[in-house]
């Protein structure tokens, strides 16, 4: 039997199925997968509820995805979100003291949080398991996990955990992305390794960002324009 290449698949995707959110709730699984950027031919995940997931939202830049078109369009519905091209047109106030992803996931929050409302309207809506991802499954993915963790009320060092998860599966990641380097703007091969790193402090400036509002992540998600029906919808969705 030939021996399978441990790269011909996802090798930072996982479930947010099983978080704990207090009171003995648990997030549901198979709703909400987050993973690295699929390629072409990929073997199905082990461990899914479901695949492939009924939609993908990419939210790689167009510099990411030329025009190419996604791996997995065949299968499921596709969204496209260019969630930093937005950032890099906002006028946002950074720490500059701050960590380089502190100010990253700083600037996604500041500069982008229409587009984080549509991104959570879209998983609300999706008929089915989702799949969210962007090239590494870290960063932009890690932004967007937490603040739909958050907003059902998962435990912040739960939350934490699960990001800090994709440490262990960064050496793959970089031979994925070997395999399709494209990187987004301003972002180079002597920076990679320095940002594929996943400090706590950094997703922590984000969880103390929706802290800041009262109801948190849903505060959060309200004051730009989130509804409360939504809100209830999403917890009974996600929730077990």
């Amino acid at each position: 039997m030939p021996t399978r290449n441990p790269l011909d698949a996802l090798v930072n995707v996982r479930d947010l199925g099983g978080q704990p959110a207090g009171n003995g709730a648990v997030t549901r699984p198979g709703v909400v997968y987050r993973g690295d950027a699929p390629h072409t031919g990929d073997r199905c995940p082990q461990d899914m509820p479901r695949w492939p997931p009924a939609a993908v939202l990419d939210l790689r830049n167009s510099v990411e995805t030329g025009d190419r078109e996604h791996p997995l369009t065949a299968v499921a519905t596709v969204h496209r979100v260019r969630l930093l091209e937005e950032v890099q047109e906002a006028d946002v106030e950074l720490d500059d003291a701050a960590h380089e992803l502190t100010a990253l996931y700083q600037s996604i929050l500041q500069g982008a949080p229409k587009t984080l409302v549509e991104v959570f309207r879209l998983v609300l809506e999706a008929d089915g398991p989702i799949l969210i991802h962007c090239a590494a499954g870290k960063d932009r993915t890690g932004v967007v996990s937490a603040m739909l963790l958050s907003a059902v009320g998962v435990r912040r060092d739960a939350i934490m955990a699960d990001y800090v998860r994709t440490d262990r599966n960064m050496f793959r990641v970089l031979q994925r992305l070997n395999v399709a380097p494209e990187l987004p703007p301003g972002v180079d091969e002597e920076m990679v390794r320095d940002l594929m790193s996943t400090p706590t402090e950094a997703i922590e400036s984000v969880l103390d960002a929706f802290a800041d509002h009262e109801d948190g992540a849903q505060g959060w998600l309200r004051s730009h324009g989130a509804t409360d029906e939504e809100l209830r919808r999403w917890q009974q969705k996600f929730l077990v």
